[in-house]
């Protein structure tokens, strides 16, 4: 559940370096040696080295990367279907050019919710230090401490319970995460769910449908089986909601129904994509439109990224000014209380 991932940029270069050796003819075992040792990551290094056993012994690559529990999902699933359709130096290249992508966009998410973190931060802690001085101050005065928060949190114990509660429900939040997406089950049902989230979703629904647009590109150019082709493609998404929808696509074309409407039926990709895929059908272009179509979606995931960063920024600034309005309601009308009981 907390296996250690590779940094997006070491991951891009191994796959850079790897994808140049392939293309010049290096042998695989060579190749690995070549790229682990030009690698800075120690744990790059030892799993590169247990890589090359592997390949010594016969082991295919991407069994051995699956093996060492560090590389990303998305890479192994193309790089399986690399090695099914002898494009590994293509696809490698593409693997470098998306997660150099991704670490752009990821950079770029996190300055932009940088902000609205510190800011939520910050009041969680200005509320637990109101919540501790309002304490001392009650206590020094033998009177009854204010709860801003209606809570009954007073004194040094209020603040430390506010403190856990915001903080640990944050950490069981993401234990719960980290805990559904360690297996395939769990994966499938929060990324259903994760997809109906405006924002969200379509990031989300875009970014699957470019990486399922460019491997099944791939596999269908060399000649890979449709229902083979569909189920190495779904697992590119790296989406469980797209892997959980491959048996039922190939069953119904198995049972006669086109690429076309498989697609449809499962509901995961809009209605233009579904259209221009039946006109590829009709004409037996299916592939190259789909590799068109791979990075206008990267680019629509892309945009969606950006608005997901200002929405989260928003969501957290009116969280905090919610925070703000109503501790000062409280201590307002706490007062007025005051007032109303020494006047006659």
């Amino acid at each position: 559940m907390f296996g250690r991932n590779l940094p997006l940029k070491t991951v891009a270069i191994y796959c850079r370096s790897l994808s140049t050796l392939f293309e010049t003819g290096v042998s695989a075992r060579k190749a690995f040696k070549i790229a682990g040792e030009k690698a800075a990551n120690s744990t790059l290094r030892l799993a590169t080295i247990r890589i090359m056993d592997d390949i010594e012994s016969g082991l295919d690559i991407s069994d051995s990367l699956e093996k060492q529990e560090v590389f990303p999902d998305l890479m192994i699933g193309m790089v399986s279907v690399a090695e099914q359709t002898g494009s590994l130096p293509e696809i490698l290249k593409g693997l470098a050019d998306h997660y150099d992508n991704l670490r752009r966009m990821k950079r770029d998410f996190i300055g932009a919710i940088a902000w609205p973190v510190f800011q939520f931060i910050m009041a969680v802690f200005v509320i637990a230090m109101l919540i501790l001085l309002l304490g001392w101050i009650a206590e020094i005065q033998g009177g009854e401490a204010l709860d801003v928060l209606g809570w009954g949190l007073t004194g040094t114990k209020g603040a430390l319970v506010w403190l856990g509660s915001v903080f640990g429900s944050l950490f069981v939040l993401f234990l719960a995460y980290r805990f559904l997406r360690a297996n395939f089950e769990g994966q499938k049902y929060l990324d259903h769910f994760l997809m109906k989230i405006p924002v969200l979703g379509h990031c989300m629904r875009s970014f699957g449908i470019a990486r399922f647009s460019w491997a099944y590109h791939l596999t269908q150019q060399s000649g890979m089986p449709v229902d083979q082709s569909i189920k190495a493609s779904m697992r590119a998404t790296n989406n469980g909601a797209f892997i959980g929808e491959a048996p039922r696509i190939i069953h119904w074309i198995e049972q006669g129904e086109t690429v076309t409407e498989a697609l449809r039926e499962s509901q995961l990709f809009p209605d233009d994509v579904i259209e221009m895929i039946h006109v590829g059908e009709n004409s037996g272009t299916v592939p190259e439109i789909l590799h068109r179509l791979g990075p206008q979606f990267e680019d629509q995931a892309k945009r969606s990224l950006a608005a997901l960063a200002a929405a989260f920024g928003w969501l957290v600034w009116l969280l905090v000014a919610g925070f703000i309005i109503y501790v000062v309601f409280t201590i307002m009308f706490w007062y007025v209380g005051m007032i109303q009981e020494v006047m006659p």
